[in-house]
């Protein structure tokens, strides 16, 4: 399904978001916190959108993982616009639910609009806390149902009958993507269920910040302990 719509995915999420999601990104990437040195784990980086902000920042290591090789490959077209940062990245093939990776390897690890699409969240959840060092920061980017009535209305009709449409005309997918992708976000826990999970599977400090009145929101955990010195 998402190698049905790799090759319009940036335009619909600008057109559908009113470039919206590149603000979210940016956001998610200053609640990491980056340091000099540090190395980041962007899971689900689909073509690359966040993965490209994360190489901006002081990170030595920038790593994108994703399940789809479809949208890995517009992801790498897209690596030289990074500028000087695109050395720091390496794209591969990865599941959430079994990263290859050893244990403590990432100092952030981010999964935008992602986790919602993984047959196991707390899994996942579990994984990423297995690969984050003491101190690690995990992202967690992810559509939420606004708590104003009046805002969640407009924006169910939005994502539930416009969206849909619009985007399946111009992507011209015949795999119904456009179709389930509300309805993911209509059936996937709710924003205390998400800090639950994220503390259930070892984080401490676990926030969620709402972006856009509440159409996003922005969840950030801490793995417990000091973060190792570079020195």
């Amino acid at each position: 399904m998402f190698a049905a719509i790799a090759g319009s995915y940036d335009l619909n999420n600008r057109l559908h978001s009113f470039g919206i999601d590149q603000a979210w990104r940016r956001r998610a990437v200053r609640l990491a916190g980056v340091k000099a040195g540090d190395h980041v784990l962007d899971m689900a980086c689909g073509t690359g959108d966040l993965t490209a902000l994360f190489a901006r920042t002081a990170a030595s290591r920038v790593v994108g993982g994703d399940f789809t090789p479809e949208m890995l490959d517009i992801a790498r077209t897209k690596q030289a616009g990074i500028g000087s940062g695109a050395a720091k990245v390496t794209y591969m093939e990865a599941d959430a639910m079994a990263l290859p990776f050893a244990d403590a390897s990432f100092d952030v690890l981010s999964i935008a609009f992602g986790i919602r699409n993984v047959a196991s969240p707390g899994v996942a959840l579990a994984e990423f806390r297995r690969v984050l060092r003491p101190g690690g920061r995990l992202i967690v980017l992810e559509f939420d149902r606004p708590r104003n009535f009046l805002v969640r209305a407009l924006n169910d009709f939005y994502t539930n009958q416009v969206m849909p449409r619009t985007a399946t005309l111009i992507s011209r997918d015949r795999s119904g993507a456009y179709r389930y992708l509300p309805r993911s976000v209509g059936t996937f826990m709710r924003r205390e269920e998400m800090i639950d999970g994220i503390r259930a599977a070892g984080f401490s400090d676990v926030g969620a910040t709402p972006l856009t009145f509440g159409v996003a929101v922005c969840y950030r955990g801490i793995v417990p302990g000091s973060a190792p010195s570079r020195g």
